[in-house]
């Protein structure tokens, strides 16, 4: 039997989670004391919170997209090197092909070659 119960990755990240999320409520109540006590009306405290709120969610999926754009690039790029043909050059070599012998690329002969010769 353990003496000690192990803590999951799940766990601590919900606590950790839940401490972040009251952190934010506790400055969103501290913003809107300080926006009191400077003599706004609480309605128009609880528009600006809002608005700023607004704006730093707004900034933030700015943020989300331009990085998801630059994954879906990144992405599209590897898989296109993934599947690009890298063979430069194919290999020249001497045989006898469709056009007689000589210097051939594939089935492409590249040297001038004789004209008179007989096929």
């Amino acid at each position: 039997m353990k003496t000690a119960a192990r803590t999951t990755f799940a766990e601590r990240l919900g606590r950790t989670l839940g401490r972040t999320w009251r952190g934010c409520a506790r400055l969103d109540r501290r913003a809107n004391g300080w926006l009191l006590s400077r003599g706004w009306a609480p309605g128009a405290a609880n528009t600006v919170l809002l608005v700023v709120k607004l704006a730093v969610i707004g900034v933030l999926l700015y943020a989300a997209f331009w990085l998801a754009l630059l994954l879906l690039f990144a992405v599209a790029a590897a898989w296109t090197a993934r599947n690009a043909e890298w063979d430069e050059e194919q290999e020249t070599e001497w045989k006898t092909g469709a056009a007689g012998f000589g210097l051939y690329r594939g089935d492409v002969r590249i040297d001038i070659g004789d004209p008179n010769e007989d096929s």
